[in-house]
């Protein structure tokens, strides 16, 4: 049943709309909004039969949540155990989910205790395909939510702040920050996160493990929320190894059908672990020039010995300059608040598009940001209030344009890409800070709301714009924290990028570098 509106409430809802509606014609519209809200209200309760996603090993427990005790690190949200087929690509594998992607029968809860009595009937697309490809799922992973998180070191938020294996003083990296911590410890072969501007690959660089922001579409994104533009969105594994990064990706990328962001350019499967021993001979690495400004010095200088390491393994190393990436950033900020609030205003899962809409989720989530936009992330809430006002100055133009540019950065980076086959660049601009308490919630609120991140989304959130694949590699320790270089290839070369790490995994003492000396 629907709550039927008053005169008063349907002039109020109309004004907001920019409609001004006399006291005759307000009594009118209520009579038809009524009759039409009936209507609405009958089509939602008729067993009319509704097409569902496919589900494979549909018989599963519930799972727990683990006691801290259990959870040193804080990286887990659920424990649960769904085994997958007995063969496949990730057979014997275990593999959790980032927390914002559905997993039918556990709790999916974005980061929000607001959430947390949702259970999804449905599973996103990615599981479905760890699930056929053997992989064993053990749980949902602690991240930066709705209601803020702990990955930057913000202090706002629910379920408390991820720590950093190497040394649980500074931060994990975000947003994926318990994806990160999970596979670092061990805990998890395979996790898959979510990035929007760097959020798989960021704490993939803090916490030392191998991260890929696949290329745009490559991975379907069925099932998974979207917190951000759609545009900017991805799913991908984070692993110890660049062979289970692989054996990840292959598992799961290909066209789906179920997720509009996918064109006819997405294949239909993918085979990057068979080139993966293919070594480095030939390769064109191009050192991406801009990438390495204010960056720190043992950032620096470990990349470039990354650089040496490939040329004595065959590579050809050569300097490159994309000015534009010192400006792309502008664009992809500019597009991201609009881009939200979009999603805000349209539902978690977008419209105008035929797929499969899970009206139960979408309604949750609708709830959460209607009923419950005072718990919301401090960051979340000011991208929401620059999006209003941008719409009531601007009138769209703001996002339209941050659209429309976005092709002359592509070919920016496409060019460099003629002449190199890799583009390598840190992948933070500096290791993981050390985690700060806020004293008080003002200081945290403006922790939060300062743009803290900038220096850490420099080199990952042109990415999410251009829509490139980009790889986050560990390449060595300065002080007992990790140091990444993140590799970029031309659209759908993901392969390649996995190739390359591979042979520079080989050629260097890989498990010194990724391993935890901290207690």
């Amino acid at each position: 049943m629907f709550a039927v509106p008053d005169v008063h409430e349907v002039t109020a809802a109309a004004k907001a709309l920019g409609i001004h509606l006399g006291a005759d014609e307000a009594i009118l519209y209520q009579k038809y909004l009524v009759e039409q809200l009936k209507a609405l209200d009958s089509f939602l309760q008729s067993r009319l039969e509704e097409t569902r996603p496919p589900s494979v090993h549909p018989e599963r427990a519930p799972g727990y949540r683990p006691s801290a005790e259990e959870d040193p690190l804080n990286a887990w949200l659920w424990k649960c155990d769904i085994p997958g087929a007995p063969e496949g690509l990730l057979a014997r594998k275990t593999v959790s989910f980032k927390d914002h992607i559905a997993v039918a029968g556990i709790p999916l809860t974005f980061g929000s205790y607001v959430m947390e009595s949702f259970v999804p009937d449905f599973d996103a697309t990615v599981v479905t395909r760890v699930l056929e490809a053997g992989g064993r799922i053990v749980g949902k992973n602690a991240m930066n939510g709705f209601t803020g998180g702990f990955g930057f070191g913000g202090a706002i938020g629910d379920y408390g702040r991820p720590k950093n294996p190497h040394n649980p003083a500074h931060v994990t990296g975000g947003s994926s920050s318990g994806s990160g911590a999970a596979v670092v410890a061990g805990e998890v072969d395979i996790s898959f996160g979510g990035d929007q501007g760097g959020s798989i690959r960021i704490p993939a660089a803090w916490s030392g493990n191998v991260g890929l922001k696949p290329t745009f579409g490559l991975v379907s994104h069925f099932g998974i929320g979207f917190g951000s533009d759609q545009s900017i969105d991805y799913t991908g594994p984070m692993t110890r190894s660049v062979e289970d990064a692989a054996a990840a990706l292959d598992a799961v990328a290909g066209h789906d059908g179920l997720d509009p962001r996918q064109g006819r350019d997405v294949p239909e499967r993918l085979d990057a672990s068979s080139r993966l021993t293919m070594g480095m001979a030939g390769m064109r690495v191009g050192i991406l020039e801009e990438a390495f400004e204010s960056a720190e010095d043992d950032v620096r200088d470990l990349v470039l010995a990354a650089a040496e390491t490939m040329a004595d393994a065959g590579a050809k190393v050569s300097k490159v300059s994309v000015p534009e990436h010192l400006r792309v950033g502008e664009a992809a900020t500019a597009l991201g608040a609009e881009g939200s609030r979009a999603v805000f205003d349209t539902g978690f899962f977008g419209a105008f598009t035929r797929t499969y809409y899970p009206a139960s989720l979408i309604a949750a989530v609708h709830k959460m940001l209607t009923m419950h936009a005072d718990v919301l992330n401090p960051r979340t809430k000011l991208n929401y209030l620059t999006a209003e006002f941008s719409r009531r100055n601007f009138h769209g133009q703001v996002y339209a344009k941050a659209q429309n540019v976005r092709k002359s950065f592509i070919k920016a980076y496409d060019k460099a890409l003629t002449d190199v086959d890799v583009l390598l660049m840190p992948t933070c601009l500096m290791k993981a800070p050390e985690y700060d308490p806020p004293t008080d919630h003002l200081a945290a609120l403006e922790e939060n709301l300062m743009m803290t991140t900038r220096k850490a989304v420099r080199n990952t959130q042109p990415f999410n714009y251009t829509g490139h694949p980009a790889l986050a590699v560990p390449c060595g320790k300065s002080n007992g924290l990790p140091v990444s270089m993140q590799l970029v290839g031309r659209f759908f070369d993901d392969p390649l990028l996995l190739r390359v790490a591979y042979a520079y995994e080989k050629s260097v003492p890989f498990a010194d570098i990724i391993a935890v000396d901290a207690p």
